[in-house]
């Protein structure tokens, strides 16, 4: 596939993973168009913006006029909120993405790029990790039935700027900057392979190729952690007393050592050549964090100077 000319839509591109799928997209010469509810703080000048929601069929399928591939990220995304809102789950995940997939299908859309999660054939997950494999077994249907060719793509743990209130990373820096302490449930002894959001959407740029159609692919960190010792190094980057506390009960939606139960569909884990050290990719999560913090706040939250911001 030629990018220079190659009209992309990103739904859910104002959001965390799809507005820096965007950015790279553009950068990289193709025509970016976001259909998000709300509208990207993040949007450049070159990038087109329509406000919609995935339940509103007319409108997408407009928007797919002469697009030559879909990046799918809408929806919701929150393991927790799932859990308590199935319905609206199923309307936004499992609707939401057959009306994309029908308008696909009408408008010869040539690839969908679906954002999945390496919960998906998991146990854990809840209706949340449901609805991702509802998702992947319609897309396939499409694909045998219309030829509409695909790639799924199943996101491990995240962060990194622009993170979202229930991504994990940034929701442990924000009690550390302002409650100078951290709450987890259970010991501390889970297992994580976090990426940053900017190599995870380098990769998934890079997974256009037609090398990849069709293919189910891991994006994950290179690297696992104990998340006790992720805690620590946020407490040391800090350079501030700052307590962790764990909590005597544990989160039954999300996995301790390994999301996988079993594995009917094998994924190739894509790794890339260049990717963010974890320790650094933190602390420019702790500075946008604090930035964003102390712009709401009288004064600084901590009484620390932290070094300036890393550029990408």
């Amino acid at each position: 596939m030629k990018s220079k000319k190659m009209k992309v839509v990103v739904f859910g591109g104002s959001g965390f993973l799809g507005s820096h799928v965007a950015d790279i997209l553009t950068e990289k010469g193709y025509e970016v168009v976001i259909y998000d509810i709300e509208e990207s703080k993040y949007l450049k000048l070159n990038q087109k913006m329509i406000i919609g929601d995935i339940l509103d069929y007319e409108k997408i399928l407009k928007t797919l006029k002469d697009v030559s591939v879909v990046y799918h990220f809408a929806g919701i995304a929150d393991i927790n909120e799932a859990q308590l809102n199935p319905i609206e789950t199923v309307k936004q995940n499992i609707l939401g993405t057959t009306y994309i997939l029908e308008a696909c299908r009408e408008q010869k859309v040539k690839r969908v790029m679906f954002a999945s999660t390496v919960y998906v054939y998991s146990e854990l997950g809840g209706f949340y990790r449901s609805s991702k494999q509802a998702c992947e077994l319609l897309i396939e249907n499409y694909q045998h039935t219309y030829g509409l060719d695909y790639t799924i793509l199943r996101y491990g743990s995240l962060y990194g700027r622009r993170a979202n209130k229930f991504n994990f990373i940034n929701q442990i820096i924000t009690e550390a900057l302002v409650e100078k302490k951290i709450h987890r449930k259970g010991d501390g002894s889970e297992i994580r392979s976090y990426i940053n959001v900017r190599d995870a959407a380098m990769a998934s740029v890079e997974l256009i190729s037609d090398d990849y159609k069709n293919k189910y692919i891991i994006i994950n960190g290179t690297q696992s952690y104990h998340v006790k010792d992720i805690l620590n190094m946020i407490r040391e980057i800090l350079s501030k007393e700052i307590e962790i506390e764990y909590l005597d009960e544990k989160n039954e939606f999300h996995y301790e050592i390994t999301p996988y139960s079993f594995r009917p569909r094998v994924a190739t884990k894509y790794v890339l050549k260049n990717y963010h050290d974890l320790g650094q990719g933190i602390l420019d999560c702790i500075y946008d964090v604090y930035k964003q913090l102390s712009k709401s706040q009288d004064k600084d939250i901590l009484d620390i100077e932290l070094p300036e911001s890393i550029e990408y």
